[in-house]
């Protein structure tokens, strides 16, 4: 059983973790739902989880290989609480090791990290997807370059992973500038994601599209930055050749966000 790849919004900080005094209390909720039936609507459930997050970049790909990761709370200025969060899933060694493996067979430089906890890309969302923690985890970094051709490439070399009972997902964001989150930004928010949502659907012309992507209407509004963007290419990549659709969307904080499932 092959399972599909998948890009997902994974909110602001620790967002289904508190009460939001901004706008509707339950702003975030759908997506919170979302998340949690993510592994059901699967054709199977993963033996493990690969997750490449918007909040980790290094000179290579580096995948992290400890045991029992512990958390990094690199979110800054929410409620206290929100710091005492929980997530044990383990770790998977054998797995990270099969992770560089086969990026180094692509020719992709990648290292490991027996040290590095999971980031809040990484345990905000799965505390949601896998409340239990009982699927095993890996993260994979991006490479701080953050090109497009580098992580659909690194994608295309993860695929075998897809047969394996791995679930390959990219946790970023659609729309991710700090400072347009507001009425202003709605409907650029929405012409952005319409680019996206067609850009990704079609394989034959996914990857020139996603190369080009700063070309898109208010590409540079939407990701000043495109860390939380590259996690897609990684998961577009993997499903080289297979359609994707827009799982999910919903207008969050007055901007349109949507998760993107290739293949499956």
């Amino acid at each position: 059983m092959t399972l599909p790849t998948v890009f997902i919004p994974h909110g602001a900080g620790p967002c289904f973790f508190m009460d939001w005094t901004r706008g509707p209390a339950d702003d975030w909720a759908p997506l919170a739902e979302w998340l949690k039936g993510l592994v059901g609507s699967l054709p199977e459930r993963p033996k493990a989880i690969l997750v490449i997050s918007g909040h980790w970049e290094a000179p290579a790909f580096t995948v992290g290989s400890a045991e029992r990761p512990p958390l990094i709370f690199d979110y800054y200025g929410f409620p206290e609480h929100t710091y005492r969060l929980r997530f044990e899933a383990p770790g998977s060694p054998a797995l990270a090791r099969r992770i560089r493996e086969l990026l180094v067979a692509a020719g992709l430089p990648a290292q490991e990290d027996a040290e590095r906890g999971y980031d809040h890309g990484v345990f905000v969302p799965l505390k949601l997807v896998t409340p239990e923690a009982d699927i095993p985890v890996v993260q994979l970094s991006l490479n701080q370059d953050l090109d497009p051709d580098t992580h659909l490439a690194a994608g295309r070399a993860l695929a075998p992973l897809r047969d394996e009972g791995v679930l390959i997902v990219g946790s970023g964001m659609s729309w991710h500038n700090m400072r347009g989150f507001t009425p202003a930004f709605t409907g650029k928010s929405a012409a952005f994601d319409a680019w996206l949502a067609q850009a990704t659907a079609d394989p034959a012309r996914r990857e020139e599209a996603l190369r080009h992507w700063a070309e898109a209407p208010y590409a540079r509004e939407a990701h000043p930055r495109e860390e939380h963007l590259a996690p897609l290419f990684v998961a577009a990549g993997a499903a080289e050749g297979e359609t994707g659709r827009v799982a999910f969307r919903d207008t969050v904080m007055d901007v349109v966000v949507s998760a993107i499932e290739f293949g499956g």
